[in-house]
């Protein structure tokens, strides 16, 4: 695959918006002069727009607008025109009821953003889990040149000796409390530890995740998704992308040249290799299905199911994102992938090169944290897609952190049919529950919570966390932390408000895990689930307005990416309609 760059000079979009001597056009130049900018930044130079989702409110974004200046100077350096606006930055900790819920509202402004404006090329800044797939979202929906920078992990935490793992140890100290083992006094004074400096999880959690998918499907420049985002080369990244972008302008190197099928495979087998989040899965399919490409659940099963997790990087394994960098980063796994036979070698780039050209002559400098291929931390990282006929249109599981010992199971179903309804009986004395039983939570997906919240990795009972038990079988359509780990099965589709299978399952009901066949079974005849379905009454009531009651009429289930049915698959015309 070769990417043939256009010919410049050439007449840029902006200047249906910025170029001649109509009354519309001194009209946008004179507004855009009281910031100061001199005739001459209008004179037809590529003109870069930097998509920021920088708020105080999205602490893993918060030291984004000092990386914005970076990306300016090097659009600067470059030769472009670079200015900055703001889009929705919807924050995974401080956002109700869940940033999932607000992901597609997010990918919807960085679009129309895109659309609307007078700019050639966006240089697309993002960092917290959602805010990656938005802005990949919109940008594939428009189609003119895009890079990402990421904002970067945060540094490694500490507490009490100990190295902390955002998002992970938050998990392991509340199950450890609830344990007996460590005091609610501890547990608060831990909170300063977890979180010591800008940037995101330093976990391979979801924002991490993200930032290597960005990277693998080539929309970001080679070791952009590992640098600590304190690390001066963070700052060194963002002013080398600030330059590409002005020369992917020229070049028309667009998002349409770069997230092809092939780009969407090498991103599957990374997270296989990295052992990433399962909310990948999700959004690597809306970002395909904005793109028009025709990537499914089975792709995900097909490419990642023989790809061993060969990064060693909590929650599945011991590191964090700070020992990842310093070991070589993302190119090393790439390479590994390429000399392994399970990499497209020659997909484009932001470079406009193929990808293997990029990573084959960087080095490991720590083969205990990207571990060699025989001694991976499991043979088969990739996600497991599992269906049957409690899922007919699939779940997932991710076997990398995963009991192996339940990876085949038969267990008696406890039900818990809201969040609300788990949340007052998990600890009742009560719970006729064992380290045998599967867990189940209805009503969670992208219609019933709405939003789809990460709460499928339930904390198990106090009783049984009292018993030294850390980990049984859990069942959802929900999503869980790409920090959290154990044996939990996520994004049963249809979702039970949807009125699938999973709506009907009841306490008592036998069920069936078999990974490796990729079986999910609820032992009941066909003629009692269609009982069962055909009494059903969905509970969930449909919001009254807003935001939520567009989502929630037109999202999509897990198993096609929860986007919009009406922006699926669309790449809409840029407007050139004047304005006046």
């Amino acid at each position: 695959m070769t990417f043939k760059p256009a010919k410049w000079p050439r007449k840029l979009r902006s200047q249906d918006w910025l170029g001649g001597a109509s009354k519309d056009a001194i009209y946008r130049r004179g507004w855009m002069m009281n910031q100061g900018f001199p005739p001459d930044v209008f004179d037809g130079r590529p003109v870069i727009g930097i998509c920021n989702t920088w708020s105080e409110l999205t602490p893993c974004n918060a030291h984004l607008r000092d990386l914005a200046e970076r990306v300016k100077n090097g659009i600067w350096e470059a030769g472009g025109f670079p200015v900055e606006f703001p889009v929705f930055s919807p924050s995974e900790t401080t956002l109700r009821p869940t940033a999932m819920l607000h992901r597609n509202l997010c990918a919807m402004d960085v679009e129309e953003a895109l659309r609307g404006k007078c700019i050639d090329g966006v240089v697309l800044m993002a960092g917290c889990d959602k805010t990656t797939p938005a802005l990949l979202m919109g940008a594939a929906s428009v189609d003119i040149p895009a890079i990402m920078v990421s904002g970067g992990p945060m540094l490694n935490g500490y507490f009490q000796g100990e190295q902390l793992g955002s998002g992970t140890h938050l998990r392991k100290f509340r199950a450890a409390v609830k344990a007996g083992e460590m005091t609610s006094e501890e547990f608060v004074a831990s909170e300063a530890a977890m979180a010591r400096s800008p940037g995101s999880c330093n976990t391979m959690g979801t924002a991490s995740t993200m930032a290597s998918m960005a990277e693998a499907l080539g929309m970001a420049l080679s070791g952009n998704a590992a640098i600590p985002a304190v690390d001066s080369r963070r700052r060194m990244m963002s002013q080398i992308t600030g330059r590409r972008i002005v020369q992917m302008v020229k070049d028309d190197l667009k998002p349409s040249d770069i997230l092809t099928k092939d780009a969407f495979e090498n991103a599957i087998r990374t997270n296989g290799a990295i052992g990433g989040s399962t909310n990948a899965v999700i959004h690597l399919l809306a970002i395909a299905g904005r793109m028009g490409v025709d990537l499914t659940l089975d792709d995900w099963d097909r490419c990642g199911k023989d790809v061993p997790t060969i990064v060693n990087l909590m929650p599945s394994g011991k590191y964090l994102m700070e020992e990842f960098f310093y070991a070589g980063g993302l190119p090393v796994v790439i390479k590994r992938l390429g000399e392994m036979g399970l990499l497209h070698n020659d997909a484009i780039t932001v470079n406009g090169t193929g990808i293997w050209d990029e990573v084959k002559d960087v080095q490991n400098w720590n083969e205990d944290v990207i571990l060699p291929t025989d001694q991976a931390l499991t043979s088969s990282g990739g996600i497991a897609v599992l269906r049957g006929n409690l899922a007919p249109n699939g779940a997932v599981l991710k076997p990398s952190a995963a009991s192996p010992d339940l990876m085949v199971h038969k267990g008696r179903a406890v039900v818990f049919d809201s969040i609300e309804d788990y949340k007052a009986r998990v600890d009742s004395d009560d719970l006729d529950i064992d380290e045998t039983c599967i867990m189940v939570l209805k009503y969670c997906g992208p219609k019933g919570y709405p939003g789809m919240a990460e709460v499928g990795d339930m904390v198990l009972p106090a009783k049984l966390l009292k018993r030294g038990i850390q980990d049984i079988i859990r069942l959802s359509d929900a999503r869980m932390s790409g920090t959290a780990y154990g044996t939990v099965v996520l994004h049963t589709s249809p979702e039970a408000a949807a009125g699938g299978p999973l709506a009907i399952v009841q306490d008592g009901d036998m069920i069936e895990l078999d990974v490796p066949a990729r079986r999910l079974h609820l032992d009941i005849s066909d003629e009692e689930m269609a009982a069962r379905l055909a009494a059903w009454e969905n509970p969930v009531e449909r919001p009254n307005g807003g935001w939520t009651q567009l989502y929630f009429d037109t999202v999509e289930g897990a198993d096609k990416g929860a986007d919009l049915s009406f922006l699926v698959g669309h790449r809409g015309k840029v407007v050139k309609r004047e304005s006046h």
